[in-house]
């Protein structure tokens, strides 16, 4: 969204407005369908796939990212990445880890096709809702940003025909992550109490609970609100590669042979903005493992690293 003048502030208060609609639960609305709201400014912008794809490019991998793939497939672990992203971007990030592209659950997302649908009347549309948009701001006007996007995203796009095409792009998010899981874990043969998953916010929230009611391994990994209450566990560190310590005990000793070195991980504390380590399994208070998440989460993810 940065290519286009505003398109940060832009994305800011859609991205406050996903988070919105999740939290009030709106039918066949799922966290992360963000990346279907933002279409229309896409295509008003002419951002293009190619776009896309060069960013990916050009993207920074989170420290250890590489490294810890490396190590869990050294010890015949198989891993997955099941993302939001679209797929031009998606595509090129697992390439960089060697993540087998039959593995990748993404968004599919033919932006180049969609733009062959904007006509005139609809980007007058678009113009002012976008100045709509750029006239609010996240939180202290969340009543006027549902009130404006629930009348441009419910009511008049969908009355256009690209708001019609627009539709078809179903982002992999909230119950579409824990769908895309299970269909992996039925094409491998291993129930969900044999997984790991490793998640950081809304999108995540519904697969980290499933995994950690089944029995397996939910990480929260630089997380937010929205993430580490469902979780079994949490990593906060600048290097996702600091989860070595714990993974290595899960083939043979499971969930209860983690506990106690998680704990005790927990106890020692943190080193530089690494290794900081929590069980969350039972825990009811997590206000002090939120801020350490938010500080590391920020530095890790710079600008998005405040977004739900």
């Amino acid at each position: 969204m940065k290519l286009f003048p505003n398109g940060d502030r832009v994305f800011e208060v859609i991205s406050r407005y996903d988070d919105l609609l999740t939290l009030e639960e709106r039918q066949d609305y799922e966290p992360g369908d963000t990346l279907a709201l933002i279409v229309p400014f896409l295509l008003l912008h002419n951002i293009t796939e190619n776009n896309i794809a060069t960013l990916a490019t050009k993207a920074t991998l989170t420290g250890g990212a590489a490294e810890l793939v490396s190590w869990l497939k050294s010890r015949d672990w198989q891993v997955f990445c099941i993302t939001t992203t679209y797929q031009q971007y998606a595509g090129r990030i697992t390439q960089k880890l060697a993540i087998q592209a039959q593995n990748v659950a993404c968004t599919p997302f033919p932006l180049d096709k969609l733009r062959l649908s904007l006509c005139k009347e609809d980007a007058a549309l678009l113009k002012q809702a976008e100045q709509d948009i750029l006239a609010m701001k996240p939180f202290s006007d969340d009543d006027r940003i549902k009130q404006k996007l629930d009348d441009f995203f419910f009511k008049k796009l969908p009355d256009t025909e690209l708001g019609r095409l627009i539709r078809q792009v179903r982002p992999v998010g909230g119950r579409r992550k824990v769908a895309a899981l299970e269909e992996f874990a039925a094409r491998y043969r291993q129930p969900l109490s044999q997984w790991v998953v490793v998640g950081d916010s809304i999108t995540d929230f519904r697969m980290l609970q499933a995994v950690d009611r089944a029995g397996g391994l939910a990480i929260a990994f630089n997380a937010n609100r929205y993430a580490l209450p469902y979780a079994t566990m949490s990593l906060a560190s600048t290097h996702i590669s600091d989860l070595t310590e714990v993974l290595k005990l899960w083939p043979e000793g499971g969930r209860s042979g983690l506990e106690a070195a998680v704990k005790s991980r927990e106890k020692a504390g943190g080193e530089d903005n690494q290794g900081y380590f929590h069980w969350l399994s039972g825990r009811e208070d997590i206000d002090g493992v939120i801020e350490i998440h938010k500080r590391i989460r920020q530095l890790v993810r710079e600008e998005a690293g405040k977004l739900g």
